[in-house]
């Protein structure tokens, strides 16, 4: 087991559930993108509050964490909410990545390294279906202020925030929709609160 699945395996361990059980609201704001049975994909969704969601609006859901705890509680969700969703516990920076394979990737507060940040994006990319939506929100660099006022979220690691010209350079062969940073006040858990600096993508891959 790596350092990082135990990271998330100790805090997922709770009855409680560290970001909530609602979905992200970027992803909630969506909902009138989503049609019943498309094929989407949620990596790192930890305890599977958007992939559920998603599930909740008849689509086919592959849900990704590599955290056993995390997943676990991802499938108990759905089954509270009488869905079906493909809980799967693997590293997205290592999973077989199918390609042409979704017609929606969510992809909500997931931060890597910048060459790490790169090659995940173009995987993501690629495991659209041509006329396939991205939706993504991250934490911007402005996020280390919000903080240092007593916000909670984001990495620490200042070189894992996101700018939107770093998505716009990402997703450069894509068609982007929308791409702006917007402050935000976030209620999900105990792990995202309060005012929040993010970025969000609306991106479709070309055919």
């Amino acid at each position: 087991m790596s350092k990082q699945s135990e990271f998330w395996d100790e805090r997922y361990k709770g009855e409680t559930f560290a970001f909530g059980e609602a979905p992200n609201a970027f992803l909630a704001a969506q909902a009138h993108r989503l049609t019943a049975g498309m094929h989407a994909l949620v990596p790192g969704d930890g305890e599977g509050r958007n992939g559920v969601w998603l599930a909740q609006h008849e689509l086919t859901v592959t849900t990704l964490d590599l955290s056993p705890v995390g997943v676990e509680k991802a499938r108990r969700l759905a089954a509270a909410r009488n869905v079906t969703i493909d809980a799967r516990c693997a590293d997205v920076a290592t999973w077989d990545w199918p390609r042409a394979a979704y017609d929606l990737v969510a992809s909500i507060f997931l931060h890597f390294a910048p060459a790490e940040r790169r090659a995940y994006h173009h995987r993501l990319l690629e495991a659209l279906k041509p006329g396939g939506l991205v939706l993504l929100e991250a934490y911007t660099p402005r996020q280390a202020q919000h903080r240092a006022n007593g916000s909670v979220g984001g990495p620490l690691d200042p070189a894992m925030l996101m700018e939107p010209a770093d998505l716009a350079a990402d997703f450069a062969e894509a068609r982007i929709i929308s791409l702006e940073e917007v402050e935000v006040v976030l209620a999900e858990g105990q792990r995202h609160t309060g005012p929040s600096s993010v970025v969000q993508l609306i991106a479709e891959r070309r055919g």
